[in-house]
């Protein structure tokens, strides 16, 4: 390695800030990924995701607004988060999408590197581009069924054809040099749609495609049962009956969800997200807002806290637009809290300094495995359309 580039590398060590406390849990995991519920709403009707019989919305006031968010993402982006993935319900329904990611994606100068959107595809080819232009930098997208029949029975819901061209156009984009992430989520259920295992993994052969299969998870409507639910390593199984050489691949990084598997000779890989056979907890960075304003430290915990009614304190309690969030800052007292060592400080008002103690308090009692619960299918929690992918 040239000097040229060993100095870069030793100023950077040197001004590197210590990761922030208040995202640190007590079992030392640094939570640097911050998923968003942007909507509960969507126009599909997935099975496992909600119940038959719909949900019931929060009423709009009590949903985050676009400046709400974009000023929360902000906190946690100074905090050390480095990725931000909106999800919903369907994030492409919410009206202001495009202002909004544009909002988030400028924070890429205060340190966002990934900016991704989990997306059942329905409506995105007709935003995708202005979506690439913002930063979106990944998309998964919830493919359960690659069979017409077979989705409009899984969705409720028509709209396979709309699917594909979102598919076909992200793998356009990508083949003209646009840097997006592709990953396609399938929940595997038995009896519903295991056949279908390995076409999806040939999807792989010549795309640049990651297929997750995901083992299926129970939340309140889903009917969940035991019978359903095809472990992991049965997956294996049945992709290596075809393709006896599927062997697993290094991980990309400590924090992944998935164990990376790959067919030689294929471009794209395979993942298999094991949160019922064998969870990854002790690496787990992630962090999730609900699209009602709530702090969840863990997917499958029912403990929650609102952000939204201690950000909306100065605003006598309600919803905080443009202006709003403008006049609560001036109207702050601006403290500083100052990192160790040369790096710049950082200032947060009163308020944030409040929400960051709220969030730091929270992260503090995160379990070090499934919020302390023993069995998962015993667990008492949302519908996974309101608490966001």
């Amino acid at each position: 390695m040239s000097p040229a580039t060993v100095l870069p590398q030793v100023e950077q060590f040197r001004n590197a800030k210590p990761f922030s406390h208040f995202l640190t849990d007590n079992f030392h995991r640094q939570h640097t990924y911050l998923r968003i519920s942007v909507t509960e709403r969507c126009n599909l009707r997935c099975t496992y995701c909600m119940p038959a019989e719909g949900v019931p919305l929060s009423p709009p006031a009590h949903l985050l607004t676009t400046p709400e968010i974009v000023h929360i993402s902000q906190l946690f982006v100074q905090e050390g988060v480095k990725k931000i993935r909106l999800t919903g319900g369907e994030p492409t329904v919410r009206k202001d999408i495009l202002r909004l990611m544009q909002e988030i994606g400028n924070l890429r100068t205060k340190g966002l590197e990934e900016l991704c959107l989990t997306t059942n595809g329905l409506s995105l080819h007709r935003k995708l581009d202005a979506m690439v232009e913002a930063g979106l930098t990944g998309v998964n997208l919830s493919l359960d069924t690659l069979d017409p029949s077979q989705f409009q029975i899984m969705t409720r819901r028509k709209g396979f054809d709309a699917v594909m061209k979102t598919l076909n156009k992200i793998l356009e984009l990508k083949r003209l040099g646009a840097e997006i992430k592709l990953k396609i989520n399938a929940v595997i259920m038995r009896g519903v749609n295991e056949r279908e295992i390995v076409s999806f993994v040939e999807m792989g052969r010549e795309h640049d495609i990651e297929v997750r299969f995901i083992e299926y998870m129970p939340f309140d409507g889903n009917k969940w049962s035991q019978q359903k639910m095809l472990s992991y390593k049965e997956m294996v199984e049945i992709i290596r009956h075809k393709y006896p050489g599927l062997s697993k691949v290094q991980e990309e990084g400590r924090n992944e969800t998935s164990k990376v598997w790959q067919v030689p000779g294929f471009r794209g890989k395979v993942g298999f997200i094991t949160s019922m056979t064998e969870n990854f907890c002790g690496t787990c960075n992630r962090l999730r807002i609900t699209a009602d304003g709530n702090l969840k430290v863990c997917l499958f915990g029912n403990s929650e806290v609102s952000l939204r009614d201690l950000l909306r304190e100065d605003n006598h309690g309600e919803s905080v637009d443009w202006d709003a969030l403008e006049n609560m800052k001036r109207s702050q007292t601006e403290r500083s809290r100052y990192l160790s060592g040369d790096a710049e400080p950082v200032h947060h008002s009163e308020r944030d300094l409040r929400l960051l103690e709220i969030i730091g308090m929270a992260v503090k009692r995160k379990k070090e495995r499934h919020a302390g619960m023993g069995q998962l299918e015993n667990m008492k929690n949302r519908p996974m359309i309101l608490i966001g992918g």
